[in-house]
């Protein structure tokens, strides 16, 4: 079983930075694909960022290409997620996830098994 902890949201201004991170209980934390997503106020969840097993290969909504960076640390069960040139059309609660496959391409439209409890993100123009 992984349970998974996210950290990291708060309040800020459009152009600025933020990093999350996300902290997995379990001993199978390095086998496991990794992603985030997010989820607007009377939006469907979406699929903002996901990483292989290995940190290898990594996947990006078009939305945050090019601002945001998905990164893991398996010696420390953590996911990060660094936020930079952020928008408030990128307001939301952000979700951690943890799927088996260890791929992040499936994870990224696939239900994964594992998901946190999200944290919230508010950006203000």
């Amino acid at each position: 079983q992984v349970q998974l902890v996210e950290s990291g949201g708060g309040l800020v201004q459009a152009g600025g930075s933020l990093r999350l991170s996300c902290v997995a209980s379990g001993r199978s934390f390095s086998s496991y694909a990794m992603g985030w997503f997010r989820q607007a106020p009377g939006k469907e969840r979406e699929f903002v960022a996901s990483i292989n097993w290995s940190g290898g290969t990594t996947y990006y909504s078009d939305a945050v290409k090019g601002r945001f960076t998905i990164s893991r640390d398996n010696a420390k069960n953590t996911l990060y997620l660094q936020m930079n040139s952020l928008k408030p059309e990128d307001t939301a609660v952000y979700y951690c996830a943890a799927d088996r496959s260890g791929s992040a391409y499936y994870l990224k439209s696939h239900e994964s098994q594992h998901w946190g409890q999200g944290t919230q993100v508010t950006v203000s123009s």
